[in-house]
């Protein structure tokens, strides 16, 4: 097979450096066996993908790279992105199906992990775990001891539905939670229905919530949608969990409900900027768990979304559309119908 026949596969450069030794097992298993697929490391660009680089692929598999709307442009041979996770906040998504650029995303590997790592925030605020910790570390048994709840009656809710939501409302109804709220701009959601979830306004779902937890994507019309007003209308006997994306909820604003108690805490695995800068004000509150990005990043969780990524590509390589494509509209443009064709009828 010639060099011209073959389907390459670019990984963005932090696999190296951020990533080193995450998709080793997964492209051993998935793609190597395909005749023709040549995966390699692509040239770094800072963090940011370039034109150039882009269309000497076929595919890239992606990890914290920016995809800005000008690596876009002029683009004939890159057909997939196929991000490892499932945000893409990082990518100019309309200037990507523009260009009939495929985006995949490892819907099947995050939504039980992440699940799990909420329930783990829930049951640390409620029970104020880092405050007896620290307690029991000083010599201070009895003293100070902070006011636990128990979840049994409690007020669960979600802004946003899909896997991840879908997953937490499975765990947590056995756990006797009163209600079970969830807010989407969907008319109805059979999923949830089925767990006993209801569907109902922002308004309600921030008003009645013990624990609001935050599981929708990050895009214009969810940033900064959480805000002065929103954060007011919760309980302040209330807990925030979010492990979306830190700029869903104003970051101002939650420092400022967290500092004058109007919110009892929040669980952070995501902020506005990442890493978290050195004595970010956050740190200095006895109120807020944090996490780096890393709740739901177990094992498991790196080996299932390592393989999904690479599944994408093997897909797309032999001309089957990606499960888990995040812009299906791109299936309108004529270069995707083409590029699924041809590599079909070969």
């Amino acid at each position: 097979m010639s060099e011209a026949q073959l389907f390459r596969v670019g990984l963005t450069a932090d696999f190296e450096t951020l990533g080193r030794g995450l998709l080793g097992a997964a492209l051993a298993e998935v793609l190597q066996p395909i005749p023709g697929i040549l995966c390699e490391t692509m040239p770094e660009t800072d963090g940011i993908a370039k034109a150039e680089v882009l269309d000497r692929y076929d595919a890239v598999v992606a990890l914290d790279y920016y995809f800005p709307a000008a690596c876009f442009e002029g683009l004939e041979r890159l057909g997939l992105i196929a991000r490892w996770g499932v945000g893409y906040d990082r990518i100019e998504m309309p200037a990507c199906t523009r260009a009939g650029v495929m985006v995949a995303i490892t819907s099947d590997s995050v939504g039980r992990p992440v699940a799990e790592g909420i329930l783990a925030m829930i049951f640390a605020l409620a029970k104020g775990l880092p405050a007896l910790d620290r307690n029991c570390r000083a010599g201070r048994w009895w003293q100070d001891s902070p006011w636990i709840v128990n979840l049994g009656g409690r007020v669960l809710g979600s802004v946003g539905t899909g896997n991840i939501a879908g997953e937490l409302f499975g765990m947590a109804k056995g756990l006797g939670f009163k209600r079970l709220l969830t807010y989407s701009r969907r008319q109805s959601w059979p999923e949830g229905e089925a767990l006993g979830v209801e569907l109902v306004d922002l308004e309600t779902v921030l008003r009645e919530s013990d624990f609001l937890t935050v599981n929708c994507r990050l895009n214009e019309r969810t940033r900064g949608m959480l805000g002065v007003h929103e954060l007011s209308l919760m309980k302040p006997t209330a807990y925030l969990i979010n492990t979306a994306r830190g700029p869903i909820v104003d970051e101002a604003a939650l420092l400022d409900a967290l500092r004058r108690r109007r919110i009892a805490g929040a669980g952070l695995d995501v902020f506005d900027e990442e890493p978290l800068p050195p004595g970010h004000p956050f740190s200095q509150l006895d109120n807020v768990i944090l996490t780096a990005h890393r709740i739901a990043k177990s094992e498991e969780c790196r080996r299932d979304t390592s393989l999904s990524a690479c599944r994408s590509v093997a897909d797309f390589a032999q001309g089957r559309a990606p499960r888990f494509v995040a812009n299906p509209e791109v299936f309108d443009h004529p270069r995707v119908r083409m590029r699924l064709s041809q590599v079909t009828s070969n």
